[in-house]
């Protein structure tokens, strides 16, 4: 069990640099995953996952493999995006999800050209599932920057979020300018996408969000339980992940949405609240 589980840790400093990242990734992703599923705009965090890919194609034409550029290029990306996206849904008869599916996609396949007319099948697969075994300390700094300030905001907005997560109307009528937080938290989806990206490629950065999250929802149903039952989770998945990763050489980054995957598989039958088990008593 020790080496197994202890030993790889122990021996190698990159997986503990790993370990690092997924708990400063954990920190952050998993509060917003749990307000994307309470505001139930999962589908919405996928494509703004995705909707990143041509600034990131952008900044990797311009500086090669640079984490820097790429993720300044896919911050401006996926603002661009959400910011249509939500103007759209305001003055038009469309609503937000089918406007963010429709710019997610000509933005998803605008950046898998980009990448292939300078790169290769490495870069682009380097691009879209990440290597978290060898994220440099500039992204470190970044990714703890972003999961601080990610932290700091949600306290300061807590409640008007909430408010706003579970009724919308109510916020409007007494002039609470619910659409100010909408553009805040969409702020911060688009930031830590990108944060995670840099760990987990563009394709598997959602999973570290939104699998804990949901998985969490079949656990209990108090907001913050919520939240801690996410970040728990999402920390078991990523150690787990790492250490399957190392001894059977699979990519760490699909290796730990996998597992967080069976997280949510296991609470969707056996969970406390809602689950196959609880249903199947229930009638």
């Amino acid at each position: 069990m020790y080496h197994f589980f202890i030993e790889p840790f122990v021996s190698y400093a990159f997986l503990n640099k790993a370990l690092v990242v997924c708990l400063i990734l954990s920190l952050s992703c998993s509060p917003i995953g749990v307000l994307l599923v309470l505001r139930r705009m999962s589908l919405m965090g996928d494509a703004l996952s995705h909707s990143v890919l041509p600034g990131v194609a952008v900044g990797y034409m311009i500086a090669g493999l640079s984490l820097t550029a790429m993720g300044l290029g896919g911050l401006i990306a996926g603002l661009l995006v959400a910011l249509l996206a939500t103007l759209v849904s305001r003055y038009t008869q469309l609503r937000e999800d089918a406007s963010f599916v429709g710019f997610y996609l000509i933005a998803l396949s605008l950046g898998a050209i980009l990448i292939s007319l300078k790169g290769n099948s490495v870069d682009l697969m380097h691009i879209l599932f990440g290597d978290i075994l060898s994220v440099s300390k500039d992204s470190l700094v970044f990714m703890a920057s972003v999961t601080s300030l990610t932290l700091i905001v949600i306290a300061i907005i807590y409640r008007p979020l909430v408010v706003e997560c579970f009724d919308p109307i109510f916020m409007r009528s007494i002039g609470a300018h619910g659409t100010i937080y909408h553009i805040i938290f969409m702020f911060l989806v688009v930031i830590n996408m990108v944060s995670a990206f840099q760990a987990l490629g563009t394709l598997m950065a959602l999973g570290l969000v939104m699998l804990p999250a949901i998985a969490s929802r079949f656990w209990t149903t108090q907001l913050w339980k919520l939240m801690l039952f996410s970040v728990g989770i999402s920390l078991i998945s990523s150690y787990l992940g790492l250490v399957l990763s190392f001894h059977y050489n699979w990519p760490s980054g699909p290796a730990i949405s996998l597992i967080a995957g069976v997280f949510y598989v296991f609470s969707l039958l056996i969970g406390h609240h809602g689950s196959v088990l609880r249903t199947c008593k229930n009638a």
